[in-house]
């Protein structure tokens, strides 16, 4: 089942509430860009966002993505705060396992992403263990940018290792996705779909998101 999930990187901040509301019946998740100005060149959003958001969105699942050096020092700010879902970066740590264990500890659901250059073999030790591989199509820190062409196959890769586990693990993509291109991600494989400018930067929020989830679905028909 293709799912989107908005990121709040995009969203225009005085108008929060009213974008947001616009685009809940077609995103069950929303996505949170977690930056510290050290493992990208951007500072952005903090556990404040979760914790003011959550007594409002209570059915919303809560895609916490860590962009940041040291991903194990968040883990229980986030969690209080009310995280459903803690994805951190395979290039951030030594001890990917442990940090999946913790995770899973605090009662949540783990992820684990890649940036473009790195390989899909970097994770696939730990897809007995994950609940979400997060795939970036860009180099992450900014939104707005080009979808990278070759990333497509690292998500064919991933599918298929995915499959072979047996295991639901969402595919989530993250970067550059728009209503033009979304199919050639889910075409792949991907049932998790970022978007941000792409949604939130629309002067219809609500028309952008229905229109890149049955683009999305259409590619998934086709795959």
């Amino acid at each position: 089942m293709i799912r989107l999930s908005p990121s709040l990187l995009s969203l225009d901040f005085y108008r929060a509430k009213e974008q947001i509301e616009e685009i809940k019946e077609f995103a069950p998740y929303l996505h949170f860009d977690i930056m510290d100005g050290h493992f990208v060149p951007n500072l952005a959003l903090g556990e404040c966002i979760v914790k003011s958001l959550r007594p409002h969105l209570k059915d919303t699942i809560f895609d916490v993505h860590l962009m940041v050096d040291d991903p194990a020092f968040f883990l229980e700010p986030f969690a209080r705060a009310g995280a459903d879902i803690l994805t951190f970066h395979v290039e951030a740590v030594r001890d990917a396992r442990a940090l999946i264990e913790r995770i899973r500890a605090l009662g949540l659901r783990a992820g684990i992403s890649l940036k473009p250059k790195t390989p899909a073999e970097a994770i696939l030790p730990y897809l007995d263990e994950v609940d979400l591989v997060l795939v970036m199509t860009v180099e992450p820190g900014f939104g707005g940018q080009a979808l990278i062409p070759e990333c497509l196959e690292k998500i064919a890769v991933l599918r298929e290792e995915i499959d072979k586990t047996g295991r639901a693990i969402d595919l989530e993509v993250d970067g550059g996705v728009k209503v033009d291109n979304v199919f050639e991600v889910t075409r792949r494989g991907a049932d998790l779909i970022v978007a941000g400018s792409a949604v939130f930067s629309a002067p219809d929020p609500k028309k952008a998101a229905e229109e890149l989830l049955e683009a999305a679905r259409r590619g998934a028909r086709k795959a």
